[in-house]
């Protein structure tokens, strides 16, 4: 069954979801990034190149040729989905076909629309039985 972790007070959703996406790519594992549009796709991406000063994070969008072997992928499509592993969700609904990934990362922000549209998404994965794992950026400085 898919694990599913709720990092819920992200002061910046998309710099935890860099910290968490090298996090996952130093253990060798690979992460789908699931946006809600092409623009969020673009985001994450353009934050990606420029995450880590002393590093580099190797990510691509799913449609390109590069894909097959960069650990990190960027879609909004919910039909493109190469691999099994963690979905890291930054759209406000819960992605389709996530029981087919190992883990599921939810990242909750601070503003009352985005905790409300994450209550949602918590309730729609508990009331499937779905053990879900709280963590609290506040309490990590994240």
């Amino acid at each position: 069954m898919t694990r599913i972790d709720f990092y819920f007070e992200a002061e910046d959703k998309l710099q935890v979801a860099c910290r968490l996406s090298a996090k996952a790519a130093q253990q060798k594992l690979r992460v789908l990034i699931y946006t809600a549009d092409e623009a969020g796709a673009q985001r994450i991406d353009r934050l990606l190149w420029t995450w880590q000063a002393a590093g580099f994070l190797p990510h691509c969008m799913t449609r390109s040729p590069l894909a097959a072997q960069t650990p990190v992928l960027i879609t909004h499509d919910p039909e493109d989905t190469p691999h099994d592993e963690v979905l890291l969700n930054l759209h406000p609904q819960w992605p389709p076909a996530f029981s087919r990934f190992r883990r599921l990362v939810e990242i909750v922000g601070r503003d009352d629309e985005d905790r409300e549209a994450a209550r949602g998404r918590f309730r729609f994965y508990r009331d499937r039985g779905y053990e879900i794992v709280n963590h609290d950026l506040s309490k990590t400085n994240g």
